[in-house]
């Protein structure tokens, strides 16, 4: 049964600190819908951690994104974000050389300003003790994104209403600089479609925020 708890940043890095005693690595999923804050919490926590003398890095399943030319290839460019237009397999094998703490692991890192993913743009330490992975669909029930819910030792799911997603996802577009029309078509059409499948397709987390 997963725990549900508000809790500051910092007495979430406390608690995630006492259930990493006697471990060399530890990886933690924070998972969500779009909108819901992934990307913000993992930094916040890794910062915290950081202070606290820990070592910690964040790693984001954003960097598995196929390239556009795949995604315009296969008819799926319309759908980007979308489960399927990710390098699931590759990202698994990742997270497994980073849970064996292979040293100096190279990781791809997506750029939003040329909306394409950089390889190499990151580095995994191999004393990196606290990795934060935050994505959209890491605890998806379904395959093949079920294959990584093995891989991490503990999970923070991020509970968001859908109407405050949509809202921040709305602003999120208009700050890029798009007109309302579009951007409501473009969260109805699209964004929506990936939140509900987020929140109707995850499995319980162990921590619920």
């Amino acid at each position: 049964m997963a725990e549900t708890a508000i809790t500051d940043t910092n007495s979430l890095a406390r608690q995630i600190s006492g259930r990493a005693a006697g471990r060399d690595r530890i990886l933690v999923a924070i998972a969500g819908a779009p909108g819901s804050g992934k990307s913000t919490l993992a930094k916040n926590l890794g910062d915290e951690l950081r202070k606290a003398g820990q070592s910690a890095t964040v790693v984001s399943m954003d960097g598995f994104h196929y390239d556009d030319i795949i995604l315009n290839a296969r008819g799926h460019r319309p759908r980007k974000g979308a489960p399927f237009t990710f390098d699931v397999p590759g990202f698994e094998v990742l997270l497994k050389r980073i849970k064996a703490r292979e040293p100096d692991i190279a990781i791809p890192v997506f750029d939003r300003t040329m909306e394409l993913a950089r390889a190499g743009a990151g580095i995994v330490e191999k004393d990196a003790k606290f990795v934060l992975v935050e994505g959209n669909y890491l605890l998806l029930g379904t395959p093949p994104w079920n294959r990584l819910r093995g891989l991490f030792d503990f999970s923070i799911f991020l509970n968001v209403p859908r109407d405050e997603l949509e809202r921040r996802l709305i602003q999120r577009w208009l700050d890029h600089g798009f007109d309302m029309d579009y951007t409501k078509n473009w969260v109805a059409s699209y964004d929506l479609l990936n939140i509900d499948e987020v929140i109707a397709g995850s499995v319980p987390a162990d921590l619920v925020l």
